[in-house]
């Protein structure tokens, strides 16, 4: 396996759940290290430009307002496999349906406020990456 870098989000509702570090524990627990971290409070335009690829969706315009509610923590985890790793620490987007111990399973209030957002294939990573850092700030 080859070492990876992925891209992740800890959404409003956890950031106002107080719950970032118990969910980057999870992650590093699970041998992902995080290499670059930003707490920022992003306007609804800019959530709309980061989730463009659903534009077309009809839950595109909740979503905006939800990741515009309060702030986020966006950040880079390197580790092997990390793009599958963050995915399974993750859990399955419908906390319901979501792995005991996974983040979504223990912290996710509802589908649309699921605590984290995770990339899903290396090209997905490298844009989503490059939207909120850059070169500079990944310090692995």
């Amino acid at each position: 396996m080859a070492l990876q870098r992925t891209f992740s989000i800890i959404k409003p509702d956890a950031t106002k759940r107080n719950l970032t570090g118990k969910i980057v524990a999870k992650f590093e627990e699970a041998g992902l290290r995080v290499v670059a971290s930003k707490r920022i409070h992003l306007s609804k335009a800019q959530a709309g430009e980061f989730y463009a690829v659903h534009a077309e969706r009809p839950f595109y315009d909740e979503l905006c307002e939800f990741m515009a509610s309060a702030p986020i923590v966006a950040q880079v985890l390197e580790g092997e496999d990390a793009i599958a790793k963050n995915r399974e620490v993750m859990g399955a987007t419908n906390p319901a349906d979501a792995a005991p111990g996974t983040i979504r399973a223990e912290f996710a209030e509802s589908v649309g406020e699921n605590s984290v957002h995770g990339s899903d294939a290396p090209e997905t990573a490298a844009v989503e990456i490059a939207y909120f850092f850059s070169g500079l700030e990944l310090v692995g």
